[in-house]
């Protein structure tokens, strides 16, 4: 038996809004539901995953998702939750930026399918692009009363002139119009009968099925998902370096991977529900194992392997695995010579480096030299010696001797050293 989609959002805290008569749509008919994302960047961040598994379980229950990216409505920025308007993108940068966000989409939805519930992508630049301005202003424009519009919160705000905002212009006003008339283009061309997004749509999606009301006779619904925070009122999905993108350039998978890991047991419990495709079942079973050892963070450990499977693969989340035990002890030379360079520099981020001459590297410096005058990392060539002595002195995982040479071949990725005194000092050396 399929699952009941708004059940199914339910349970995993992943409803908010919902409009009357949307639920009786979906246990009477296979609905096709759309999501819009605004194509602002190459790649998505975890911020848009909501959004995204809402799709991807809305095609789970038997009903076809469209994802549409706004390379019309990109030109112009969504005013919903922001106080200053956005840089506008140029139409070449929004047609690369699509295909990007396309090949991190397939990984959740299944746009291969020849089920008629296959994922679509649509661009709505595509029905925008031939639109003239007065066409538009006639054929829209004339069915939405400014008071409508006014009344929107997204609008309000800026209006007031609340602290922090700067107005609002001509373009980003007319934002809801022309999200409005995705709505109705999809429900004409696609039978598009359901509207999802953030609670932050909740106003531009309404004007969309008020538009379809108005202009086709028609019912057509919305539905929202809560806003993402953190449990210490933190922003999800924010780090110190920005956003965590699901494109490994700009955050490697060790970075994605260790983002969930670190998440505190509220916000996991939370998240697990959220992001993932397991069962009820298999969550509590997980949250009872964690309540028991929660120093194991088996609950983090869960929701960390399978988004970094799904977002990556299983090779990228074997090698996160690995990256991350290094700081515990537990590795070796081999590992850490597996490593790439940015891999390597997100594990030891926040370690004191000193830098050095790759020249000394030639065989000839003493390790105590290398470790003392060349780099400060001890004060003194007794301390050094002090600790080959006591054992404690590691250099890339391996215990040290005073013959360890100081030679190319020590250099890991031809330009680091690891340093270790005891279990938890960490130092890098940076051969230049």
């Amino acid at each position: 038996m399929e699952k009941d989609f708004i059940e199914e959002l339910r349970w995993r805290g992943m409803l908010q809004d919902l409009m009357p008569g949307a639920e009786e749509l979906l246990h009477k008919e296979k609905v096709t539901a759309y999501v819009g994302i605004d194509p602002t960047a190459d790649s998505l961040h975890i911020g848009h995953l909501v959004s995204i598994m809402m799709l991807k379980h809305l095609q789970e229950c038997g009903h076809k998702p469209l994802a549409l990216v706004g390379g019309a409505t990109g030109m112009i920025g969504d005013p919903s939750g922001k106080s200053q308007e956005r840089v506008l993108l140029t139409e070449d940068i929004l047609r690369h930026n699509v295909e990007c966000i396309k090949k991190q989409l397939s990984k959740f939805l299944d746009f291969d399918s020849s089920e008629p519930n296959a994922a679509e992508l649509v661009n709505n630049y595509d029905w925008m692009k031939d639109y003239t301005f007065l066409a538009f202003i006639r054929d829209i424009g004339k069915h939405i009363t400014v008071n409508y519009m006014m009344a929107k919160d997204s609008v309000k705000k800026r209006f007031s002139g609340a602290a922090g905002t700067d107005g609002m212009s001509f373009t980003e006003f007319t934002y809801q119009l022309v999200q409005g008339n995705d709505f109705l283009h999809l429900y004409k061309t696609k039978g598009c009968k359901l509207q999802m997004g953030g609670s932050d749509q909740w106003g531009n999606i309404t004007t969309g099925t008020e538009l379809i009301r108005r202009t086709e006779g028609a019912e057509a619904y919305g539905l929202t998902c809560p806003l993402i925070t953190k449990a210490d009122g933190g922003k999800f999905g924010k780090t110190e370096s920005g956003n965590v993108w699901l494109d490994p350039a700009k955050t490697s998978p060790y970075k994605f991977y260790q983002f969930w890991l670190n998440c505190s047991d509220e916000d996991t419990s939370r998240y697990i529900r959220i992001f993932t495709l397991k069962t009820r079942e298999e969550i509590e079973a997980l949250e009872k194992q964690h309540k028991e050892a929660p120093h194991l963070r088996v609950l983090q450990k869960a929701l960390a392997e399978d988004l970094t499977v799904r977002v990556h693969s299983q090779k990228d989340y074997e090698a996160a695995v690995e990256a991350s035990e290094i700081l515990f002890g537990k590795s070796t030379t081999a590992a850490l010579r597996k490593l790439d360079t940015e891999t390597f520099l997100s594990v030891f981020e926040g370690v004191p480096c000193s830098e050095v001459a790759a020249s000394e590297f030639n065989g000839e410096t003493s390790l105590v030299d290398l470790l003392s005058d060349k780099t400060g990392i001890f004060a003194s060539k007794s301390e050094v010696r002090r600790a080959l002595k006591e054992n404690s002195l590691s250099i890339n995982k391996e215990k040290a001797t005073e013959q360890t040479p100081v030679n190319r071949d020590m250099l890991l990725n031809d330009a680091y050293v690891l340093v270790q005194k005891g279990k938890k000092n960490y130092f890098l050396i940076h051969a230049k």
